[in-house]
């Protein structure tokens, strides 16, 4: 397929994307650019964004997408909770992870992807099982380092975009897609923006 039948492809998709996509979309939009701002309102919009995709996932068969969605919504409230907390105690920072950290959301990664593959594999019918669980067991470390303010959050988060942009293009949700392209972009100014947030407050703390 050439640049030109694939950019008609992907208009022809656009034009029938559904309602639930666009405000599913929009909603993710706000919910990324209030993690760049280090904003605790990421999780409310963030909420409606993933209630309104874990209808889209189901219906295209991305079942470890679906479950990525749970853990998304659970993870939001829980880091909705410990933001919320932290700011009232006057520890509303981000710093970089401990190794402990890193540990735990490698082995997120690596454990969520054993899962999710046995699981797609042998109780569903994804035609996708490995795509399909790497980018939901990488986001499920990237989610758990954003509840933590870690700043590592948006390279596991960018390592699970970058394999989701073909999958979501590949399973005709375009808008989807696009979003996450975007997200990607976002991210990465998301950890500068974070790494600046680190070395501000260093400088406060005169290390």
């Amino acid at each position: 397929m050439n640049f030109q039948d694939w950019f008609k492809l992907f208009v022809e998709q656009i034009a029938n994307t559904s309602i639930v996509e666009w405000f599913a979309v929009g909603f993710g939009v706000s919910e990324v650019l209030l993690a760049k701002k280090n904003n605790i309102w990421l999780y409310p919009t963030g909420i409606i964004s993933i209630l309104l995709s874990m209808f889209l996932l189901l219906n295209v068969k991305l079942y470890a997408e679906m479950l990525l969605s749970i853990y998304y919504l659970i993870m939001s409230v829980y880091g909705w909770i410990i933001w919320k907390k932290r700011k009232e105690e006057g520890e509303n920072q981000v710093s970089w992870s401990s190794k402990r950290d890193l540990t735990i959301a490698v082995l997120i990664s690596t454990v969520g992807f054993a899962v999710f593959y046995f699981a797609l594999r042998n109780h569903t019918d994804s035609d996708v099982p490995i795509l399909d669980a790497f980018v939901s067991a990488t986001a499920w470390a990237g989610m758990w380092l954003l509840a933590k303010r870690k700043i590592e959050n948006w390279i596991f988060l960018n390592i699970s975009n970058i394999v989701a942009i073909p999958l979501l293009f590949h399973k005709k949700l375009p808008l989807m897609a696009c979003l996450t392209i975007f997200l990607f972009v976002v991210a990465i100014f998301g950890f500068f923006d974070w790494k600046k947030i680190i070395n501000k407050n260093k400088l406060k703390a005169g290390v």
